[in-house]
């Protein structure tokens, strides 16, 4: 009897071999079919980098500016109308035990400008601000140029960052007409990072204030800071504390949070570029499918011929199948690379630590095969359906 004659398997090795070959032949369609998936994965790995650095740069942010400052400013009364703060305030938040620091400002009704021959009502949108000596301790700022408001009596006034640029007075010892007379710069600070107001604000000393601008006395808003495990119990009491006797016209809150919720804005926006990303990576497997649809289609005579030397059904199917994985493979990876380039690059531009997840990479990489996987699927089956004689006929 005759023995049976058994197909020859396909290796690994072969089947590589075999995929290379076939898309080596069509060299121009395979790069604008790879392109797709390209795009698709460093949309994805870049939106997820840079993402990833903005919010290690805001926790970096946090870790160094503190989350245990607190504000307390007045709200509206019973009628309507904006509340006042008692003039004790600042003293008596410095009696609760775990406070360990305590600034406050209060908003002078007066505009700050460069010279006395700018109109008054170009401002520049800075406000002028009577501050207290724990100002600065208690926000921990620091001085650019300069020095700080220590006794405060004098008329002397340090510039926030923001207003130093707006006004062009950046170094100690010029002069800015505040309220109908000159101040003296006494210093720049650095940006207040959870104080934005600061930034835009002219800060005189409070005897100062009072004494040649008619400053009432009254805090708009006070800074403290206290322990990190006691934030909550010194929150539920410094309404009360602020004012005992209506605690209900005091807001107090907590700058930080801010922070916190750009950074679940920057989440949930992320969450829709991710969206865009898998919308383009899904085009990109439809593009794979519709380049190896059409591959079978003109390789019919390789097919039929291959048939007729004894390739299988199975084999056939393999060889396809390998040709979309390294397909969307090729893509996904110069994808994958382009992605970690862009994040690199963004992330030094704007000054922030750069994170690309080894998760991001391989999801993506994992992402690309399933596409493949199920781009190829259909033109295989296809492929591996044809009929030695029909395909050959075909030619």
């Amino acid at each position: 009897m005759r023995a049976a004659l058994v197909p020859a398997r396909l290796d690994v090795a072969d089947v590589l071999r075999v995929g290379v070959g076939g898309l080596r032949a069509r060299p121009t369609r395979v790069v604008l079919s790879a392109l797709g998936i390209a795009i698709g994965i460093a949309t994805m790995v870049a939106v997820i980098g840079i993402s990833s650095s903005s919010k290690e740069d805001l926790l970096r942010r946090l870790d160094r500016l503190g989350t245990n400052l607190l504000t307390a400013k007045p709200g509206d009364t019973l009628f309507g109308e904006k509340a006042a703060l008692p003039e004790a305030a600042p003293a008596m938040v410095g009696r609760i035990g775990t406070v360990t620091a305590v600034g406050a400002t209060g908003v002078v009704d007066a505009t700050a400008r460069r010279t006395d021959r700018i109109p008054e009502e170009v401002t520049h949108g800075i406000a002028v601000q009577a501050a207290t000596p724990e100002l600065l301790r208690t926000l921990d700022v620091r001085t650019a140029s300069g020095g700080w408001l220590v006794a405060g009596r004098y008329p002397e006034v340090v510039l926030g960052s923001e207003a130093a640029r707006r006004l062009g007075l950046d170094r100690p010892g010029e002069r800015a007409w505040i309220g109908g007379r000159w101040f003296t710069v006494l210093g720049v600070l650095e940006p207040a990072g959870l104080a934005p107001e600061i930034d835009r604000s002219a800060l005189v000393g409070w005897d100062a204030a009072e004494h040649y601008l008619g400053f009432d006395g009254h805090p708009t808003t006070i800074y403290e800071r206290s322990a990190d495990a006691s934030v909550a119990d010194v929150r539920a009491v410094l309404a009360r504390t602020v004012d005992p006797e209506n605690p209900e016209q005091v807001q107090v809150s907590r700058p930080s949070d801010a922070l916190e919720a750009k950074a679940a804005a920057d989440g949930a926006f992320t969450g829709l570029l991710l969206g865009l990303g898998a919308v383009a990576l899904l085009v990109g497997g439809v593009g794979v499918a519709n380049t190896m649809v059409i591959s079978v289609l003109e390789r019919r005579r390789e097919i039929g011929l291959r048939r007729s030397l004894g390739a299988t059904r199975g084999q056939v199917r393999v060889q396809f199948l390998a040709e979309s994985l390294l397909l969307s493979a090729l893509g996904g990876a110069v994808g994958a690379v382009l992605g970690t380039v862009v994040t690199v690059g963004f992330a030094l531009v704007r000054g922030w630590p750069v994170v690309v997840p080894v998760w991001a990479l391989g999801g993506a990489l994992a992402a690309t095969l399933a596409i493949g996987t199920v781009a190829g699927l259909y033109p295989a089956m296809r492929a591996a359906r044809l009929s030695p004689t029909m395909a050959l006929a075909t030619v």
